[in-house]
């Protein structure tokens, strides 16, 4: 492995890992969900969701790519066996799904950056100028290449000189930014009750178990566990990279950066907006960020300086995240199938930016995609959980993980990954659940926006056309043993010419 195929510093590993797991939904989800399902009784579920359900995941991810130097697509070959390929694929296509919108939202929070600085001002009407930005199918277009154009970038120059450099910056730069924020929105008069809203103390709300279904979503989706970026970033990790304690710190600074953005989100809509807070609250992710957030941070003193700062710190949770996701593609499909970085960089970033026109131009379809794949992402981590047990869970704890872990990993972790089967049917069969109560009559029409049906239709058609295709799929990754060789040979002429 190259250079610049490879993570040179442990620092680069853990800022990366940092940055596929802290997202948009740790600055625009976390603080809407906890507020609203109980403050302190969500935090201590979510607390012990991001243990039982995240963590256990990350070192399974990590244990995958770093055994089989591969990503998703090969790792699922090397470690399950070459039937189980197809598991591989889908890993890596959710990614990749994920990755064709998310720029698009990305390309959001850069517009609202720009108007920070430009437009939003006390007594303009943030609705308006909303729904103006977002029915402009061109404005969509424009930032959503944006976005894709600052990805590819980073993933152009590989992992030591991109990701790694780009992680290294980033991330540091995204905490000082929340601090920035959550430190001005604090000193607010009246901010202390949004805080008390935040850490609400009734634990009796503990019983409530839908408190419980909505902590262990919010860390499967905040962490990234499961997903696939943690088996590619593994594969280009130093030979004993740590597993175990660098698992622990992905989870942590994940939390860590969603409490900065709780802390800042809603003490800022209580001290400004105390009458409209669950009405803030209600509007959903897009609400509470480009209509309450966008109207009520100008309002503050240095609002506009606020404001600024607040989008951009957004805009990096995003970027880190979406070079995570081209790079599982670019991994898993590509470079792991003999192809130079180039190439495959240039395959990936043209198909996620024509994936993601269809979400620049219209909203719905990019709800839908969020619905779709969101849920697929549970799937993705069901798969690497049944891949630990086809390899056996206690050889895994005992032959991968501990053997280059600083932190001792006991049988805890291999209950952890035994119970992910249950764990995964509560909250995927909830997030069922809730389709079907949508749409009572018409759960089975694959047209509606959020229907069981456009669900399972799309996963279907993904997960046969990846088993239909499996030993090709299979064939065409390289055994690590003939790129070896390769390498051996390439030297020998290197060497034969220069003698």
């Amino acid at each position: 492995m190259s250079d610049k195929d490879a993570f040179m510093t442990r620092l680069g590993f853990v800022t990366a890992a940092m940055g596929q797991a802290i997202g948009t939904g740790n600055i625009w989800r976390f603080p809407r969900v906890a507020t609203a399902n109980g403050g302190g009784p969500f935090m201590v579920a979510y607390v012990i969701a991001v243990f039982v359900w995240a963590v256990p995941l990350l070192m399974a991810e990590m244990s995958l790519g770093m055994h089989t130097r591969k990503g998703s697509v090969g790792a699922f070959r090397d470690f399950m066996g070459k039937k189980y390929t197809w598991m591989g694929g889908w890993h890596a296509f959710v990614c990749l799904a994920l990755g064709a919108y998310y720029s698009v939202t990305m390309g959001w929070a850069i517009k609202y950056f720009v108007l920070s600085i430009t437009t939003l001002r006390p007594g303009v009407d943030t609705e308006l100028v909303w729904n103006s930005f977002i029915s402009s199918p061109w404005q969509g277009i424009f930032y959503h290449a944006i976005s894709v154009a600052i990805a590819a970038v980073v993933v152009f120059r590989g992992v030591n000189k991109g990701i790694e450099l780009a992680s290294k910056l980033m991330i540091p730069t995204l905490f000082v930014l929340l601090i920035i924020a959550m430190i001005r929105a604090l000193t607010l008069p009246g901010a202390t009750g949004g805080l008390n809203y935040l850490f609400n103390p009734d634990f009796s709300k503990l019983l409530n178990g839908r408190v419980w279904l909505e902590a262990f979503t919010q860390a499967a989706w905040s962490t990234g566990a499961g997903w696939g970026f943690m088996t590619a970033y593994a594969a280009y990790s130093r030979e004993k990279e740590d597993i175990a304690c660098n698992a622990f710190i992905v989870g942590l600074s994940d939390t860590s950066a969603a409490l900065l953005a709780g802390m800042t989100v809603i003490p800022t809509i209580y001290a400004l907006a105390p009458e409209n807070l669950y009405e803030a609250i209600g509007a959903g992710n897009t609400g509470l960020t480009f209509i309450w957030l966008a109207r009520l941070l100008p309002t503050m003193p240095a609002g506009t300086l606020v404001s600024a700062l607040f989008f951009l710190a957004m805009t990096f949770a995003a970027v880190t995240s979406l070079y995570a996701m081209y790079e599982v593609g670019i991994k898993s499909y590509f470079i792991d199938a003999g192809w130079s970085r180039r190439k495959a960089a240039s395959v990936v970033v043209a198909l996620c930016f024509l994936g993601g026109l269809p979400s620049a131009i219209n909203v719905e379809f990019l709800n839908n995609q969020d619905q779709v794949w969101g849920v697929g992402l549970l799937v993705s981590g069901l798969f690497v959980a049944i891949a630990m047990m086809k390899y056996g869970v206690e050889k895994v704890r005992k032959e991968i993980i501990n053997p280059v872990s600083e932190l001792y990993v006991g049988k805890w972790w291999n209950w952890c990954i035994l119970c992910f089967p249950a764990m995964f049917t509560i909250v995927c069969g909830w997030w069922t659940y809730q389709q079907f109560t949508w749409y009572p009559a018409t759960w089975w029409n694959p047209f509606e926006t959020y229907s069981p049906g456009t669900m399972f239709l799309q996963w279907a058609l993904v997960i046969v056309i990846f088993m239909l295709f499996n030993n090709t799929l299979a064939k065409a990754i390289i055994n690590n043993d003939e790129v070896v060789k390769g390498e051996v040979m390439g030297e020998s002429i290197k060497g034969g010419a220069r003698s």
